[in-house]
């Protein structure tokens, strides 16, 4: 099998391009990909708990931590002690942080569109069934991963 009929090959080129395409925006912006996601995760009204925002990405909560320090130093976001869970902290976006969020969201939402436009509904249909599959496919193999990891 050829590299470039591997799944996987396939996935990672085609986020390495979305990426690029992304990253082209956010330097306009002086932000980075990263960062864009993770303003898009953070309640514009509530803030967000931190220790949820990893998750919601898909991210271990270390990789996260650089970036929130990093966004905290550009005035993008605050720390707050949550108001009903004095251990937990809230992430909250400043001025700077909700209109650094919504040109990530006009972003995402243009690409999107685009995509909308050249590709028929059936087809993503069947696209995001299959990635679903995958997923669950990885899932199921961490699973197997961490039960043979304790014997």
């Amino acid at each position: 099998m050829k590299r470039e009929e591997t799944i996987d090959h396939n996935i990672k080129t085609a986020w390495h391009a979305i990426s690029r395409m992304y990253n082209q925006q956010a330097v306009k912006q002086d932000i980075t990909t990263s960062i864009g996601f993770v303003l898009l995760n953070i309640s514009s009204k509530d803030g967000t708990p931190a220790t949820k925002i990893a998750p919601l990405m898909g991210l271990e909560s270390r990789s996260l931590t650089r970036v929130l320090k990093n966004m905290e130093e550009k005035g993008l976001i605050y720390r707050k002690p949550d108001a009903t869970d004095g251990r937990s902290v809230r992430i909250f976006l400043t001025d700077l942080g909700k209109q650094k969020k919504e040109v990530s969201r006009e972003t995402v939402l243009t690409f999107n569109t685009k995509v909308r436009e050249v590709v028929p509904q059936s087809k993503l249909e069947v696209f995001f069934d299959v990635i679903n599959d995958i997923n669950k496919i990885i899932d199921n193999n961490k699973t197997y991963e961490n039960a043979n990891n304790q014997n």
